[in-house]
């Protein structure tokens, strides 16, 4: 497999996740998610602002998210998101820190 069919199958499977976390199951939280596999929506969309920079193109982080949100995040957590309870803080805490670093 050449290298553009590779990128091309890579970027296909990225949108295919997206639209999964966007449309099929807005009901899993991104909380969850981080405490359960070390990444979540915010993420991905921080991995795409990075992966911009590191090709000279300038994103915000509020960029990013809009690109992968689909709108501004702060509509799409009015929208969707839920309060998480103190174990699940406590517990996103330790996963930010491992996977995530201090910022």
């Amino acid at each position: 497999m050449d290298d553009r069919t590779r990128i091309e199958i890579e970027a296909a499977a990225f949108r295919t996740l997206q639209a999964h976390l966007m449309e099929k199951r807005v009901d899993v939280q991104n909380i969850d998610m981080m405490n359960l596999a070390g990444f979540c929506r915010n993420c991905l969309a921080r991995w795409m602002q990075e992966a911009a920079n590191a090709r000279g193109i300038a994103m915000t982080k509020e960029e990013a998210r809009t690109l992968y949100y689909g709108m501004p995040y702060e509509d799409w957590k009015a929208q969707n998101q839920t309060e998480a309870d103190a174990a699940k803080q406590a517990a996103f805490e330790v996963a930010f820190r491992e996977n995530v670093g201090k910022g």
